[in-house]
């Protein structure tokens, strides 16, 4: 990559329209899935689209699932039963939105890897939501396996927890792939003190 392209990644304008289309692209591909793998009668065709085979065992594959259940399908009626799904996902979404965009004012303009995972954190968070308050459950359509040393099959997945997942690992990759520029702001907050 060249230096060109480096400072247009750092750009808050470049990070804010990645998180615009990461936002476009996981509702515009969760209206494909729901099209193609429903039934005019709104019932699931349980069919699948294998993207990568390997030895007739598909490593990628389309398959439209719902969660209806919070990360990882587990439910909010379990965790506060006195509260309505619906309710508990708007509070919570509120909550972590609050929180993630506080975390960004935070970090320092200089750490552009982090506040591009924060950015892509809150891009997959809102296409989510975007679902939970539409539709009550989000839709997911990506199964992926993996050799079975790792696990049977990872947790069918969309475009925003693929965002999420990208924006926590730069999150915490930032210290090392910046680290010079993170020891220069410890340092200054120290003098600062």
């Amino acid at each position: 990559m060249n230096n060109n392209w480096i400072n247009k990644i750092k750009t808050l304008k470049f990070q804010i329209g990645l998180g615009i289309f990461g936002l476009i692209a996981d509702q515009i591909t969760k209206i494909w899935a729901v099209l193609r793998f429903t039934n005019e009668d709104g019932t699931l065709t349980r069919e699948m689209i294998p993207i990568i085979t390997i030895a007739n065992e598909p490593l990628l594959r389309f398959q439209l699932v719902y969660n209806e259940g919070a990360a990882f399908s587990s439910r909010p009626q379990d965790i506060m039963p006195f509260l309505p799904p619906v309710v508990f996902f708007l509070l919570m979404s509120i909550i972590a939105l609050s929180v993630l965009i506080w975390f960004f004012r935070t970090i320092d303009y200089r750490d552009w890897v982090s506040r591009l995972g924060v950015i892509m954190i809150i891009s997959g968070a809102l296409g989510n939501f975007i679902d939970r308050m539409r539709l009550q459950k989000v839709v997911d359509f990506i199964d992926c396996d993996f050799p079975d040393f790792i696990m049977a099959r990872f947790p069918t997945f969309n475009v925003a927890d693929s965002f999420v997942t990208v924006g926590v690992i730069l999150v915490f990759l930032s210290p090392v792939l910046l680290k010079k520029i993170h020891q220069q702001i410890k340092l200054e907050k120290e003098i600062k003190k």
